[in-house]
């Protein structure tokens, strides 16, 4: 599969998303031993960010995390994505060889390239994908102003 590198904006707003992913992956909790675990995880899924010249679609990878557990905000800048992945029972006498599956709480904020219309907005929950849909305000509107005379 090939992958298309997307961006937002002009070299700044490069500069800015590198940055912040930076301090995403610096930050970003690590699959650990179960026996080194605290009592409160936190994981952050991964997600993707596109659109079209209509919308802006987001989609996170959240398997295992049930519906009453998932939340999501959104103003007409960000999107606020939060909820908790239940951990799955271990089976008794079991010997852990490899843990990478992550569970807790996990939240992200994602900020969008373009003001949205926050009441054109839809989502859907399919195969461990959350996808989030997005409509775009028009930013290239003009308006005529009538001039009166005095």
């Amino acid at each position: 599969m090939d992958y298309i590198k997307i961006r937002f904006g002009n070299d700044f707003d490069q500069f800015a998303s590198r940055l912040d992913k930076t301090f995403e992956q610096m930050f970003r909790p690590r699959p650990v031993s179960p026996m080194f675990t605290s009592s409160e995880r936190t994981w952050s899924p991964q997600m993707d960010i596109y659109e079209t010249p209509e919308e802006i679609i987001i989609q996170a990878e959240i398997a295992g995390v049930d519906k009453e557990n998932l939340e999501v905000e959104i103003n007409s800048k960000a999107v606020r994505i939060y909820g908790k992945r239940s951990e799955i029972s271990l089976i008794n006498n079991a010997t852990y060889r490899l843990a990478e599956i992550q569970y807790g709480k996990f939240e992200r904020i994602l900020f969008l390239p373009t003001p949205i219309d926050t009441d054109i907005v839809t989502s859907s929950y399919s195969n461990g994908f959350l996808r989030i849909r997005l409509s775009k305000l028009p930013v290239d509107v003009t308006h005529n102003i009538p001039i009166s005379y005095e």
